[in-house]
């Protein structure tokens, strides 16, 4: 089995060379970059990299610009490692599309534990589709293709979803009119627990509604339970 990859992108010396012993002692392979251009040098010249650990305080351009330009060239886990401890920069980390993210200063068994089950999951998700019955799924005008992770509108305009996402409105979608609560879709969605304050689950929500908010005739399939959960109103094609 190939040792997995681990890009650390940090300006801070001492963090970054102290996120490099960790992770080495931990047996992976490490590369270090110390802003954005570093980065994409790095990730231009190494194929391989199953995970990025980025601060966003970086200089030039900040770790949530870079986390755009990633999700635009590569698959790979990203989690956000910041000394900015607000709902503001979680969530819109989030939007963006990190993994998760974890706050300086941080346990370095959690760190590792973290990054661990991310590249498991981003590991097995490359051929989660062959796990998984292949099909289309239809709904309300929608096609949610199992393959592709591609949703379809009604006009045909067609998105490939994030992982997380995809994995929420699929579990909605194989129970429709069941509640789920946050407990349950962040388990599904990422394999780890909810943690206090987490927003993850509501993001993800609001993303996937903003893609149906594209047809008014369908813009509330998923419904908001106060104090429970979600669940999909809409209608499967038989």
């Amino acid at each position: 089995m190939q040792t997995p990859v681990i890009l650390i992108v940090e300006d801070e010396d001492v963090t970054r060379l102290n996120l490099v012993s960790l992770f080495e002692a931990e047996g992976y392979k490490v590369i270090e970059a110390i802003d954005g251009d570093d980065m994409h040098d790095k990730l231009t010249n190494n194929d391989d990299v199953n995970l990025v650990v980025m601060d966003i305080n970086l200089p030039g351009k900040n770790g949530l610009i870079l986390a755009r330009e990633l999700r635009q060239k590569r698959k790979v886990g990203l989690i956000f490692l910041t000394g900015r401890d607000n709902d503001v920069d979680r969530i819109l980390g989030l939007e963006i599309g990190a993994d998760d993210y974890i706050t300086k200063p941080f346990n370095p068994r959690e760190l590792t534990i973290r990054a661990r089950n991310l590249i498991t999951r981003t590991g097995l998700s490359d051929d989660e589709s062959a796990l998984e019955t292949n099909g289309v799924i239809t709904f309300n005008g929608w096609e949610l293709d199992e393959n592709s992770r591609c949703l379809t509108s009604p006009n045909g305009d067609a998105k490939r979803l994030p992982k997380g996402e995809y994995r929420a409105l699929r579990l909605m979608l194989d129970s429709p009119g069941r509640i789920f609560s946050r407990e349950q879709l962040i388990k599904h969605m990422t394999g780890r627990e909810l943690r206090a304050n987490d927003r993850t689950v509501d993001v993800t929500i609001r993303r996937i509604r903003k893609h149906f908010e594209s047809d008014n005739s369908t813009s509330e399939l998923i419904s908001t339970i106060h104090g429970e959960g979600y669940r999909f109103i809409g209608k499967i094609d038989s």
